[in-house]
């Protein structure tokens, strides 16, 4: 089944590091700035019309070759990124609201939600066994030309 909003599992040793903590402000802000002007005022996950979006990294692994790419920074309202970061959800208390905009949005059952959960906990314990991740950030280079 092909999900449009998932789970996106970051692995332990990548915590805390996002591009808040490498850009300075001001490059963030036209980093983040640019996903809210594609999404044109709607989560770019759900379509959901949102007075204030935040903005989201979009990594993906190579676990062959231990390389944490970034792929995209999309604006998502605040439902759709409580569903991304379901582990930190969880620890504020607010799985249930989340597990339903997970199902409502892709159309799915609580046995989906289930197994899309438990693949993407597999993802992440796999990712863990990796030591230290090589950073790509290509994906930024549109912004300094």
């Amino acid at each position: 089944m092909e999900l449009k909003l998932n789970f996106e599992l970051v692995p332990d040793s990548c915590w805390y590091s996002n591009l808040r903590s490498i850009l300075s402000p001001a490059q963030w802000d036209v980093v983040r700035k640019e996903a809210y002007a594609r999404a044109d005022g709607r989560c770019m996950i759900c379509g959901a019309p949102a007075k204030r979006l935040e903005a989201h990294e979009r990594w993906e692994y190579d676990e062959k070759n231990e390389i944490q790419r970034l792929a995209d920074v999309v604006a998502v309202c605040k439902a759709c990124h409580e569903v991304i970061h379901i582990g930190r959800t969880s620890l504020t208390g607010r799985e249930k609201e989340a597990s339903e905009h997970f199902m409502k949005v892709n159309g799915c059952t609580y046995s989906d939600y289930r197994k899309a959960l438990g693949e993407a906990n597999e993802a992440h314990r796999r990712r863990n066994a990796v030591g230290e991740w090589k950073l790509d950030l290509k994906y930024l280079e549109k912004f300094t030309k």
